[in-house]
């Protein structure tokens, strides 16, 4: 396990560890150089010897690396640093299919359609590519806490152009391999459709087709036992939906679909049509009619014998699944589909088969259908037609415009020449009882109308007129009142005999209370008794706390950054929470305080480590002074050299005795083989000179000698 803070490729701080895989340790990371979070697989220890794995490990990331595509889950960079093979991919917060399926039960058809039509399209971007997945499976699929589903884990992904003969190492899961994959014979895209249709089944019904106490058993029913239709289990499942996952998971690939392209035809399809009987199967590839394939004894003992074994690398164990939150809601709703409503279907119970319909039967049918459609275009077109004009006529319906009246320009009229021009147009007046004055129309004129002028009103619609009193308006300039308070900017416009309309808004310049601006603008002429418009300032807006407890330190500093707070990290000591998670948060999550406001909170330091002081083991023999280590809580590494000391007994210690170390560190102890008889330089490793500074991590960094470290 590699520890936080660990940089690699000087660019990925390695955060906590996220997941665990077959080959693999993947880790939540940041990428220092495009300052964004991220997702870091490290080959596992036990195989970064072997070049099998580190070829596969590399050869996923090649395979993955030139896909760029919303349901496929990006890799970003691979590299090699410090003996640690590395892959840099997209972090996708989330829950696995796999994990979804087990949280529902089994999926509504609607939401099964909607994550197919997802999963396949990332299939489909791996196949434009010539790249196939040979591991769909749930666990390999995830839904973004948005709703996104995005395909992951190419880590036994090939190039359709390889040519390379299958074995055990390329085979995906078994509940989900295809039985080609298990005969290992040619894979191809159809092989990730049959996974797919495999996947699209659990969805469905809540579990695998086939399962058993074996791999082998399970693949061998793979090859020779008929898939039970779904519908036996989920009465209600769309007709349309259930052709779809048989086509798929027929045993012969010819019979399944050619591609994914064809498979989304289908499944967008069945979201608006799930009864509908347009999947074709094709004569002797008809849903159902495939034929058991018989294996040889040959195929079978070749399966028995490595081609497909229980201890497969590959395991159902997602990559991620240590990342997800359990308890994090994912509805129905996610996925819903506004062109599917299974209650305008009908119920499901009721509905016909079509298989059993007389073929005569379906053929009336489908002229009734046709000549229903051309009646239905030729409604539509009619209807469109008279709406624009094309088939207007005397008789004919009349359009909205010619049921309304446009308002005339009424200004400069009397009260009665405006009366006549409205009542002339079918519509009615209204006088304002309060006039205004004016130095454009004299006393009795119209000053404006409501609507105004050039509008477009309904007929029969009254028009309000406000008429001239004859006077003279006075006009006065709007004073300085912006950043005024607002009982002083009322008092200076009631001073400058205007009237007041107010409004407020969130500033984080302007204090509560004071005014932000104001409508005329400050300096404008305006008439005396008009309306200015005041926005009052309601303070900075207030900010949320996010609960930040449970969070890394980084991703609680950026919950805080991100909902305009800043954050005061303490430290302390703690057995239960893992370090550099936040134990707790001085203001309590959904308070809320001002943007810029400061909160506290404390960061676990892991549990406090005990000091101890290295005891001096010198002229003890070597299992005394292991011994007495370890009855310290200390380890020994041992070494060896010629010495004046009695052989067998310790004459150096290091660290030193009296050394501070924390519990559990490992003190060199350098054992006595005598003196010397031999008269030429022996090259033998020498105890290290003591320089006054301690280094406990028991480092042979002084040559060769020999390392017998012995561990508590």
């Amino acid at each position: 396990m590699i520890k936080e803070g660990v940089f690699l490729g000087k660019r990925y701080e390695i955060l906590g560890r996220i997941g665990s895989g077959g080959m693999a340790d993947v880790y939540k990371g940041k990428d220092h150089k495009l300052n964004r979070y991220v997702a870091i697989k490290v080959l596992k220890s036990d195989y970064r010897s072997d070049e099998v794995f580190i070829q596969k490990f590399v050869s996923e990331a090649q395979a993955a690396a030139g896909l760029m595509h919303p349901n496929v889950v990006n890799v970003y960079d691979v590299g090699q640093d410090r003996g640690l093979y590395y892959m840099v991919m997209e972090l996708v917060e989330g829950i696995t299919l796999k994990d979804y399926i087990e949280k529902k039960g089994k999926l509504s058809a609607k939401e099964t359609i909607s994550i197919s039509i997802q999963m396949v399209t990332g299939i489909q971007a791996a196949h434009n590519r010539h790249i196939i997945h040979r591991d769909i499976k749930p666990q390999n699929i995830i839904i973004s806490k948005e709703g996104k589903v995005k395909v992951t884990d190419f880590g036994i992904a090939r190039a359709t152009t390889s040519t390379q003969t299958i074995s055990a190492s390329v085979m995906g899961s078994v509940h989900y391999t295809s039985p080609e994959q298990a005969r290992g014979g040619h894979v191809d895209e159809r092989s990730d459709i049959y996974s797919a249709g495999i996947t699209m089944y659990e969805m469905i019904t809540g579990h695998v087709p086939f399962d058993g106490d074996s791999t082998v058993t399970v693949a061998l029913k793979h090859l020779q036992e008929e898939i039970v239709a779904p519908s036996e289990e989920v009465p209600d499942i769309p007709y349309s939906l259930e052709c779809i996952i048989l086509k798929c998971t027929q045993k012969n690939p010819e019979k399944r679909y050619s591609n994914c392209e064809e498979l989304l035809l289908d499944l967008k399809r069945s979201l608006v049509d799930p009864d509908g009987d347009f999947v074709l199967t094709g004569g002797a590839g008809a849903v159902g009619s495939d034929r058991t394939v018989v294996m040889s004894t040959e195929e079978i003992d070749r399966i028995k014998n490595g081609q497909y074994s229980a201890d497969d690398d590959y395991d159902d164990d997602d990559d991620y699944d240590d990342d997800y939150d359990e308890d994090e809601e994912y509805e129905d709703d996610d996925y819903d589909d506004d062109d599917y409503d299974e209650e305008e279907n009908g119920d499901y119970d009721d509905r016909r088969r079509k298989q059993d319909v007389n073929p005569d039967t379906k053929k009336i049918m489908r002229i009734l259908m046709i000549v229903a459609a051309v009646i239905i275009a030729f409604l539509i077109l009619f209807l469109v037609g008279n709406a624009v004009g094309i088939f207007r006529g005397p008789g004919l319906a009349t359009t909205k415009e010619e049921e309304q009246a446009t308002v005339p320009d009424l200004r400069g009229m009397t009260e009665d020449e405006a009366t006549k021009a409205l009542n002339d147009l079918g519509l009615g007046i209204k006088v304002e009882n309060e006039r205004v004055p004016s130095n454009e129309y004299d006393e009795g004129e119209v000053v404006s109308s409501d609507p105004s002028a050039g509008e477009k009103v309904d007929l029969h619609t009254q028009v309000s007129v406000t008429l001239s009193s004859g006077e003279e308006a006075q006009t006065t300039k709007v004073p300085n009142v912006v950043g005024k308070e607002e009982s002083d900017a009322e008092k200076m416009l009631a001073d400058a005999n205007l009237k007041v309309a107010k409004d407020s808004d969130y500033s984080d310049d302007v204090e509560e209370g004071y005014v932000i601006s104001c409508d005329p603008g400050v300096g404008e002429e305006v008439d005396e008794e008009s309306t200015v418009k005041l926005v009052i300032s309601l303070g900075s807006q207030p900010a949320e706390v996010p609960s930040i407890e449970g969070m890394s330190q980084s991703d609680a500093e950026a919950a805080l950054s991100n909902a305009g707070l800043n954050g005061n990290a303490t430290e302390e000591y703690s057995d239960t929470v893992e370090a550099g998670v936040v134990i707790s948060q001085a203001t309590a999550a959904g308070k809320e305080v001002s943007k810029g406001t400061t909160i506290s909170y404390t960061v676990s330091k892991g549990p406090e480590m005990k000091v101890i002081s290295v005891p001096d083991v010198t002229e003890m023999d070597q299992n005394a002074a292991e011994k007495r280590l370890q009855q310290e809580g200390l380890s020994a590494s041992v070494k060896q050299e010629y010495n004046d000391a009695p052989a067998g007994q310790v004459f150096y210690i290091y660290p030193g005795a009296g050394t501070q170390v924390e519990e559990g560190a490992t003190v060199e102890i350098w054992i006595s083989l005598g003196p010397d008889t031999s008269s030429s330089e022996t090259g033998d490793e020498q105890p290290p000179a003591d320089t006054g500074t301690d280094d406990q991590d028991g480092t042979d960094t002084t040559g060769d000698g020999t390392d017998t470290t012995a561990q508590q």
